[in-house]
């Protein structure tokens, strides 16, 4: 009983913890303050950190990974001031780190703690790729992207609580069962496809802000092609993957140039 006064109970705050974003006009779903969210990436960055090989800031790489970084920060703090959001990136304190690991990655965490790994590096090949990335993963941090995973996260516990409370009194066999199949619906149904959506959004606007940063925006189709290679065939089916295909990706990238472009060439005067 006290199980489902409590799965009801949460029913409304699941029910109602929508807003659109103000930059992508896109619905989201977010049950934790930002600023929780932001208090829980500070603290993960600092333990990262303890635990990491972080490249002293006078080598020319992680130079490179600062200066880019300051260029894609600066454009999407002028893009929101511009449209009257600057309260929107309040709890933003940049940084830039390049860590040393043969991991192909780089992310940024709400608040603006921005990681990039060397292994990625090899794969950028130039600056303008580089801030193509960075711009991407600044998108997801400034989108709420984390925060609306966590948020799905803690919506499908909510359910799985009142399927736990639904089929309590069943065999353990075929409770096993169900929930199983709901995990794995839930999976496939929402969370994935979800988090496509983030990464094809981080895509467009990681486009946007590396042109309005003055970065050729065009580098981002050879990069997605040199992450492809890299792959070497090893990703997942599409409909498996919290990520896009690289071909799905390059498309994509294909329609928002001409827009990134326009931004491009406003940036650097021609």
């Amino acid at each position: 009983m006290k199980r489902t006064i409590l799965f009801l109970l949460a029913l409304p705050a699941i029910l109602f913890s929508c807003s659109s974003n103000t930059i992508t006009g896109r619905k989201q779903f977010k049950l934790l303050p930002e600023s929780e969210v932001q208090a829980m990436a500070l603290q993960e960055y600092t333990q990262f950190l303890t635990t990491s090989k972080v490249v002293a800031g006078t080598n020319k790489d992680a130079e490179m990974v600062k200066r880019v970084g300051e260029r894609i920060t600066k454009a999407v703090e002028n893009y929101y001031a511009s449209k009257g959001l600057s309260k929107e990136l309040e709890g933003y304190k940049w940084e830039y780190k390049l860590v040393d690991s043969k991991e192909v990655n780089a992310w940024c965490m709400p608040g603006g703690k921005i990681v990039v790994y060397t292994g990625l590096l090899p794969i950028t090949q130039n600056e303008a790729a580089l801030a193509v990335v960075m711009g991407h993963e600044v998108s997801h941090a400034i989108f709420n992207h984390g925060n609306e995973r966590m948020s799905q996260q803690l919506g499908a516990a909510v359910v799985q609580e009142g399927l736990n409370v639904a089929l309590a009194n069943k065999p353990a066999e075929t409770r096993n069962i169900f929930l199983m199949s709901f995990g794995i619906g839930a999976q496939l149904g929402v969370l994935l496809p979800f988090s496509r959506k983030h990464e094809l959004e981080a895509d467009q606007y990681g486009l946007y802000w590396a042109a309005m940063a003055g970065y050729d925006p065009r580098q981002a189709i050879p990069l997605w092609q040199r992450m492809e290679k890299a792959a070497n065939g090893q990703t997942p089916p599409e409909f498996l993957s919290t990520h896009p295909s690289e071909g799905h990706r390059i498309q994509d990238l294909e329609k928002y140039m001409p827009k990134a472009l326009e931004y491009y060439h406003k940036a650097i005067g021609k």
